[in-house]
């Protein structure tokens, strides 16, 4: 056993957060997990990622997506696999061979409320970032010494 003292009196005020749906909308997000599972019937497949807002009044709030990538109802597996590909144009990933070539590149999501369960969020579309800051080009490197008038290197003669 480890002995730590803590007194609960003294703790800060734990602030209440909410759970539900985030509201309808587009949001930046990165993925911070994934997984490929086997079905609950055990007849087919499926990827779940667990996406992270990055930015905004949500920043920090985690989805959850299960894409139905191997199923016997090939309704299923077309929608998962369009849903698939959307996400992997958004990201730049577009030969994968790992889900976790996905992690940590930021895009975008449209969410919704679920029709069906309104307690819960649906992912209706996968983005690029826009309007992302552009990269610098890295500075020219400088010669560690001074060079001479004219720019002529000292063993150039």
């Amino acid at each position: 056993m480890a002995q730590f003292q803590f007194n609960a009196n003294e703790a800060p005020v734990a602030q209440p957060r909410n759970f539900g749906p985030l509201p309808a909308g587009d949001y930046p997000v990165v993925i911070t997990r994934s997984d490929v599972k086997p079905t609950k019937a055990g007849t087919g497949h499926y990827i779940e990622l667990e996406l992270q807002v990055t930015d905004g009044e949500h920043s920090g709030r985690r989805l959850w997506e299960r894409l139905n990538v191997n199923n016997p109802n090939k309704t299923a597996e077309d929608i998962a696999k369009a849903a698939l590909g959307q996400l992997c144009e958004a990201v730049d990933v577009l030969d994968m061979e790992d889900t976790e070539q996905l992690h940590d590149i930021p895009f975008v999501i449209s969410v919704e409320i679920d029709r069906k369960e309104p307690d819960r969020n649906r992912i209706v579309a996968y983005s690029k970032v826009i309007n992302a800051p552009a990269a610098r080009p890295a500075p020219a490197a400088q010669p560690a010494w001074p060079l001479p008038k004219g720019g002529a290197r000292p063993w150039k003669k």
